[in-house]
């Protein structure tokens, strides 16, 4: 005999639960609402951090807000003291704040800070105006340098990595849109950034002026490589207008982030959500080109949160029982 409820069978009710649109599924543990921090005008963060929050909202009906903060380290800081519900941050500075070294909050282990869905890649490069003649990094030896706002990616590195490669820079902390204006207005030399490409900043200076846009020798890429947590990254011509040919650099892994308390359906929701829309995240940025399931193998270290490896393993993939968080109950 078949079980039915309410005249409809139990196997027919089953299906309709699991076809069902988020809106419409239990949801009585889900946030009322939800934020992401992001990080300054002008970068990809900000453009695509709105966007897979605006996305999730039309989704789930979950209104969502989105926080301009100063990046990858401040997003750590205040997903780990739930100032935000969601983040998205750049692996370097995750593995330090990880490990207690966060230059927010020093001695301080990050363990409320989970881990969601992949982003990208972001590579490093350099612009400045073709009049001003800085077309390399050695070009930069005495110059004004813009780095990105301090606590983000950019500027915790470009300065490490301008020392580790003997050059000699007056670095300049900002905003995306706000440094890359001060190169047009030549109150900086140039702007050392690191975002998803395009990056928003560089292509709106190039619409403005004639520009040089750069990254790294081979051997300097090498020596970076061999001394900070990056890989190896080739800018594909074309990019920009100004970049007929590929370009070295060198790149970290981004990650989006939630907290620990957060509803493990709801972050399940989230996850389906960005990464079973594919062609909608590529309308948001084509940074969303690498926003596939299969690069959650490039966090090595930052425990998922249950959701995410709900997600995941439903999806065929096989996660390390090391990045299991102690609240895992699969």
């Amino acid at each position: 005999m078949t079980a039915t409820i309410k005249g409809v069978t139990l196997a027919a009710a089953v299906a309709l639960a699991a076809s069902a649109p988020a809106w419409a599924q239990d949801r009585s543990d889900w946030p009322a609402n939800f934020s992401v921090g992001t990080a300054s005008q002008g970068g990809t963060f900000f453009i695509y951090g709105a966007g897979w929050a605006n996305l999730v909202t039309e989704k789930t009906r979950v209104p969502s807000s989105t926080e301009a903060t100063g990046g990858p380290v401040q997003n750590l800081a205040l997903v780990q003291t739930r100032d935000v519900d969601f983040g998205m941050t750049t692996m370097g500075p995750a593995r330090d704040a990880w490990d207690g070294n966060s230059p927010i909050v020093p001695g301080v282990e990050f363990r409320n800070v989970r881990a969601l869905f992949p982003m990208y890649q972001t590579p490093f490069q350099v612009v400045a105006l073709q009049a001003s003649g800085i077309g390399s990094i050695a070009d930069l030896d005495g110059k004004r340098v813009g780095v990105g706002p301090r606590g983000g990616t950019c500027g915790t590195y470009w300065p490490q990595f301008f020392e580790a490669l003997g050059v000699n820079v007056n670095p300049q902390f900002g905003g995306a849109s706000d440094l890359a204006g001060q190169v047009q207005d030549g109150l900086i030399d140039a702007f050392a950034f690191c975002a998803g490409l395009p990056i928003a900043a560089f292509a709106e200076l190039e619409a403005q002026r004639p520009v040089n846009i750069f990254s790294f020798t081979a051997d300097e890429q090498a020596a970076l490589v061999e001394a900070f947590p990056v890989s190896a990254f080739e800018v594909p011509a074309g990019i920009y207008n100004s970049t007929p040919e590929p370009q070295k650099s060198v790149a970290m892994w981004n990650f989006a982030i939630g907290h620990k308390d957060l509803s493990a359906s709801f972050v399940r929701e989230v996850m389906a959500t960005v990464l079973d829309n594919h062609d909608r995240m590529m309308q948001i940025h084509g940074a969303s080109i690498e926003t596939l399931p299969e690069n959650y193998v490039h966090n090595t270290f930052l425990w998922f949160h249950p959701g995410a490896i709900e997600y995941l393993q439903d999806n065929g993939f096989e996660i390390d029982p090391a990045l299991f968080p102690p609240e895992w109950q699969g």
